[in-house]
């Protein structure tokens, strides 16, 4: 027997891709605490905890708990995107684009746990904890989109700035994302290893650190730019993005020279891993300004949306 399956309504499918936002931000916040609080090798091995244990053992003391822990936190997480999925295959009328978002948010947490599980496997390499996180990025934009593409009508694209303002939204983007790599190298030559033994990666971090700096400047530059730019030509929506854009790198900027000059507490260095999050969505945020989607035009009514039948033509 066929059963009904209710639809699942646009309100409810939109706070399910949010909800896969929070969860993917809050995994990054919590693998942060793992690297923090040096519980990184908590768990010696992947995919087990041991060779003997998928689960911590009471010998593995409050590390492997910590490590542990985080590693359960990737399961609820799929399951936030797999609802998010199951939400959009229910979803009446089936809406273009949102399927594909779905699915790779759903597919991009299995792949960011294998390279975490990398990350143990070799011993805390500080590249491989550099493309954990920079995976991780690449979930939260996904979810982003879907959440996004959720709120939108399913008509055209629209630009509603320029076509050089569009490209200076994508050249900010593009160093926002230069930014975060650099990031990764910075954390990957200072302490915080995640484990006692683990490998530097052989950078000098006052160096590293003046480049990353340097492309700080560069992005709060370009941010302030976008402000003048899309007020010029009254987009206020994209300006808003743009205010809160620059609202975010400047609380960054400030916890990351703070960080820097008190020797790199582990508490601000949880507090930037958040605030790197949160200038990717702001960013995501000003690039999806530059464009929206108008309402599919229903058909006018009295509209003939049949061919008439011919009559025949007799001699």
């Amino acid at each position: 027997m066929n059963r009904f399956v209710p639809p699942v309504s646009g309100i409810l499918l939109r706070r399910l891709a949010l909800a896969s936002i929070i969860a993917n931000v809050g995994i990054v916040v919590t693998g942060g605490a793992v690297r923090l609080t040096a519980s990184g090798l908590g768990c010696p091995t992947w995919p087990r905890c041991t060779d003997d244990s998928y689960v911590t053992t009471p010998e593995m003391g409050v590390y492997g708990v910590i490590e542990f822990s985080n590693r359960m936190l990737t399961f609820a997480v799929a399951l936030i995107a797999l609802a998010t999925v199951l939400g959009v295959l229910a979803h009446r009328p089936r809406r273009p684009g949102l399927l594909a978002l779905a699915v790779a948010v759903f597919l991009g947490i299995p792949a960011q746990a294998v390279i975490g599980g990398f990350t143990v496997l070799t011993n805390l390499n500080p590249w491989v904890v550099g493309l954990h996180f920079l995976a991780s990025m690449g979930v939260i934009a996904a979810a982003y989109a879907l959440w996004r593409r959720v709120g939108d009508p399913d008509g055209p694209t629209v630009a509603v700035v320029p076509a050089p303002l569009r490209a200076l939204a994508r050249v900010t983007t593009g160093v926002t994302v230069a930014v975060l790599v650099v990031g990764t190298w910075v954390t990957g030559s200072g302490p915080h290893a995640g484990d006692h033994g683990a490998a530097r990666n052989g950078l000098d971090p006052e160096s590293i650190s003046q480049v990353h700096a340097d492309g700080v400047f560069l992005l709060i530059g370009l941010s302030v730019a976008l402000i003048f730019a899309f007020r010029a030509v009254g987009a206020q929506r994209a300006t808003r993005a743009a205010i809160v854009l620059v609202a975010v790198e400047l609380g960054q900027g400030l916890i990351g020279f703070v960080q820097y000059f008190t020797h790199v507490p582990a508490l601000l260095v949880g507090a930037h891993m958040l605030g790197s999050c949160l200038v990717l969505l702001a960013t995501l945020s000003v690039q999806w300004s530059t464009r929206e989607r108008h309402s599919v035009a229903p058909a006018p009514q009295g509209t003939q949306t049949e061919a008439p039948t011919p009559v025949p033509v007799t001699a």
